[in-house]
């Protein structure tokens, strides 16, 4: 499959964006560079007792709306230009979900399924150390990405303060008033650890906010009335979802449009897809695949229909295959350059929901859009991570600790806003959904600079 650089993916939307707007050269230049870039070179002492070096990254985008926001990843095809990418795209979903932050990211060049646990919480301490001076609550708050979780933010916080206490207080204790501050600057920490209600499903709740919105404005019959709520209108109409990638935002955004009555007919992870044998009829149970996953290893004897789990209720499939299927709903929820120009053509679903960073390239995109298909952009439909973390943050600096119906509500109020914004303009500009989303992000970036 054509591999797109994923740098020269994000600069292609914004050149898209900014034919739609009268913005000077330098407005141009600042949105096209980060204005940081970081490349470590770090030690880690492994189990065996030697010792291997690792390269990292941290990229600052921008920061006219407020500290660099944006996750730290740990895989082994990580590079600078997937970075500066993610970090570009962090900017301008904070600008969508009028956040008050910038675009960061991080990452790390290496396969974490290969390490101890001993040997990861060395690896996540000392990226820490290679990053602490350039990091902080008011400088840029780093979150989990792929293949990080709550526990490395936990380690990667506590490191942090460690060394800030040193250098703030080299004679004395630091106090709690000085700890509970530079807590701020991690966010999808554990709960119990400063971390939010909420933030585990965040993105794919989000997503399911998202597309619910957009479907109540392609049909006035979703629209919900008092006599008929919205997801019950939905499970009338049995709407098809197919989901590729089955990790926390794969998982989530499948059981949340799963509950609002949608079918979801067919999943994913790496290793390969699985499919209902009767798609007007059959729907996976999300919770049921993935316990049945948990124990049995893979997923291509989990046809999880209603409430059980029967070999004969389904088939296995490649994911190339699962991404053709004739559904109504197609969401991308893995990694980065999925629909291309090789099989955009053959895309049946009439929306796609962009769950994973980057999954269709610019080739793609042009593709799909006139075809008619309705694509919503990941700067818009996994945002709600970002949202969450967001919240976090704020939580953390006024030591408040809102309840999960306030983190659910506040979400779906900033999500459904943000689609709201981008619909308008795309109404405006008769464009597609991204070029709407990237030209409210731009011009929101742009009156603070």
């Amino acid at each position: 499959m054509h591999q797109s650089n994923p740098f020269e993916s994000a600069l292609i939307q914004l050149e898209k964006a900014i034919k739609h707007l009268n913005l000077t050269s330098a407005q141009i230049e600042r949105l096209r560079l980060a204005e940081k870039i970081i490349s470590v070179n770090f030690p880690v002492t492994m189990d065996d007792g030697t010792i291997q070096l690792f390269n990292g990254f941290r990229v600052q985008h921008n920061s006219a709306r407020g500290p660099y926001k944006g996750g730290i990843r740990f895989h082994p095809q990580v590079d600078m230009d997937e970075v500066k990418a993610l970090a570009f795209w962090m900017t301008i979903k904070c600008a969508i979900c009028d956040i008050p932050m910038g675009g960061g990211k991080g990452g790390v060049e290496v396969d974490p399924k290969k390490l101890s646990e001993n040997e990861l919480e060395r690896l996540s301490r000392a990226y820490v150390r290679a990053i602490a001076t350039d990091i902080g609550p008011d400088i840029d708050v780093p979150a989990p990405d792929v293949n990080t979780t709550p526990q490395i933010m936990r380690w990667m916080t506590e490191e942090y303060i460690k060394i800030k206490s040193k250098i703030q207080n080299p004679k004395s204790k630091i106090t709690e008033k000085e700890k509970s501050r530079l807590m701020v600057t991690f966010t999808g920490k554990p709960f119990d650890f400063g971390g939010s209600l909420g933030r585990n499903e965040a993105t794919g709740r989000g997503g399911s906010y998202v597309l619910l919105a957009l479907l109540a404005k392609l049909n006035e019959k979703f629209q919900p009335k008092a006599d008929q709520p919205l997801d019950e209108k939905m499970k009338n109409e049995k709407l098809t979802v197919a989901v590729q990638g089955f990790g926390n935002v794969g998982f989530y955004i499948a059981k949340f449009l799963s509950d609002a009555g949608l079918r979801v007919v067919a999943l994913s992870d790496s290793r390969g897809a699985i499919v209902v044998n009767n798609l007007k009829q059959d729907s996976l149970n999300p919770n049921l695949v993935l316990s049945c996953k948990k124990e049995k290893g893979t997923m291509s004897k989990c046809y999880c229909i209603g409430s059980v789990c029967d070999i004969k209720g389904g088939k296995s499939i490649s994911n190339d295959e699962l991404l053709v299927l004739p559904v109504d709903i197609l969401v991308p929820a893995a990694l980065e350059n999925q629909i291309t120009g090789e099989n955009a053509g053959k895309i049946k679903a009439k929306v796609v929901l962009e769950m994973a960073n980057g999954p269709t390239t610019p080739e793609a995109d042009e593709l799909l859009h006139k075809k008619g298909i309705i694509v919503v952009p990941d700067v818009l439909a996994n945002s709600g991570g970002v949202t969450v973390s967001y919240f976090e943050w704020m939580q953390n600096l006024k030591n408040e600790h809102w309840s999960e119906e306030k983190v659910n509500s506040q979400l779906k109020k900033k999500m459904e806003q943000a689609f709201a914004a981008v619909w308008k303009e795309k109404e405006n500009l008769h464009s597609s959904m991204r070029t709407a989303a990237y030209v409210v992000a731009i011009k929101r970036i742009v009156e603070k600079m």
